[in-house]
């Protein structure tokens, strides 16, 4: 029989079930190396275990370790100048034509050092961190050549091993056209194509995402990366009807998601579509806030077809270079309408169905990875009430505590 430790005396918001939040009032957890043994009401353990030791939490609230499901850190440079620029009226067009934009990022990228690279993305990961995010995605997309979308994913890969973290990457290398396949998109994605099973074979690959839009690439492109994904048994996520309705959602519910993201202009049958699939709908109100984008996610629509929604940072250099996935809680209520609850779930639960994860993170269950923090708040819904200050006191990922 092995020596277990028990945490006890906490306020469990444990996001399983029905129950709202999934609450214990006065709850207790088991740990069993990396594992959640048991969870429940503190007292009502099984008899037959044997405590090693034990954490008084005096009612602190607990919930599951948080999950950013849609983030893009890793990337060279900047591009707050553009930012700027734009403040002062200049359009996306302007900036793109003065060499900025996504090629700016992109030329970045390919110029920076491998340990430069993993460096600043490390420094990235440990700021969410700091607030209690246990798991992470982390997708390609700034190199847009095989070496450099390889660099990108090798140090995602790198940042999963050296810290306490939870790392799902993602090719996205159907970004955008990179400026030596200018006007020969399809060729582009031949490329692509021929890419992913080197990324395969050298394990770098967890799902492949595509950004579908009229800046991006067509449906036609969209599904032929699609079904390469599908020859490799890789799963796919989209960004999708972020721009414009492209019926990149229906099309990537055939294929059976993990997620569509962004999705402000998502239409009924998307709607449908994903509802019929299971496909999760990540919600981005970091980028819908720093873009100035006035036309929201069908979020009612979702909500009546019972698509689960999980929100995201989107972390990168372009849209939405916020680094608090706490605040995007806040925004997720305050921007998008979400209760509280659906924006807690939203990080937890239903994050980890976004990234293929749900059998071992996202809520606090018997059997999954003992991934929980230990908030300095009372209740659940603070978490997206308060913003501008970090509630996390305690972090446990994986059996072990790490600092807040």
């Amino acid at each position: 029989m092995s020596a277990l430790t028990l945490w006890r005396h906490a306020r469990l918001a444990t996001m399983a079930g029905s129950a709202p939040w999934g609450e214990i009032a006065d709850g207790a957890l088991l740990v069993d190396g990396d594992r959640l043994r048991w969870v429940g009401a503190d007292g009502r353990w099984p008899a037959d275990v044997r405590i090693a030791a034990e954490h008084d939490l005096g009612g602190a609230l607990v919930t599951p370790g948080l999950i950013d499901c849609h983030t893009h850190l890793v990337y060279g440079g900047h591009r707050a100048r553009e930012s700027e620029l734009r403040l002062h009226g200049a359009s996306y067009e302007d900036i793109a034509r003065a060499g900025g934009g996504i090629r700016s990022t992109v030329a970045a990228t390919r110029a920076a050092s491998d340990d430069a690279l993993f460096a600043d993305a490390r420094a990235r990961a440990r700021t969410l961190m700091a607030e209690g995010v246990t798991a992470i995605e982390i997708k390609s997309g700034y190199g847009l050549n095989r070496d450099d979308e390889a660099r990108c994913l090798r140090a995602a890969r790198r940042i999963g091993r050296e810290l306490a973290l939870t790392v799902r990457s993602t090719s996205l290398a159907a970004h955008a056209l990179p400026p030596e396949f200018d006007g020969r998109a399809d060729d582009y994605v031949d490329a692509v194509v021929q890419w992913l099973p080197q990324w395969h074979a050298e394990g770098l690959v967890d799902a492949v995402d595509v950004f579908c839009e009229r800046i991006g690439f067509t449906r036609a492109q969209t599904q032929r990366v699609f079904d390469a994904a599908r020859a490799l048994q890789l799963p796919v996520k989209l960004h999708a009807e972020q721009l414009s309705d492209m019926a990149g959602a229906a099309l990537a519910a055939r294929y059976g998601a993990l997620s569509c993201d962004h999705l402000e202009h998502l239409s009924e049958t998307g709607v449908q579509a994903m509802a019929r699939a299971g496909t999760v709908a990540v919600l981005l109100p970091g980028a819908f806030y720093f873009l100035r984008e006035t036309r929201l996610p069908p979020i009612e629509r979702l909500r009546e077809a019972g698509v689960p929604m999980a929100v995201a940072t989107d972390h990168n250099p372009g849209s939405s270079p916020g680094l608090s996935l706490i605040l995007m809680l806040h925004m997720a209520c305050s921007l998008f309408r979400l209760t509280p609850e659906e924006a807690l779930r939203g990080v937890t639960a239903h994050a980890a169905r976004a990234l293929g994860l749900s059998d071992t993170h996202g809520t606090l269950e018997a059997g999954k990875q003992a991934d929980f923090v230990v908030w300095d708040v009372e209740q659940a819904n603070e978490l997206a009430y308060w913003f501008g200050r970090n509630p996390c006191r305690r972090v446990v990922r994986a059996g072990e505590e790490r600092p807040a």
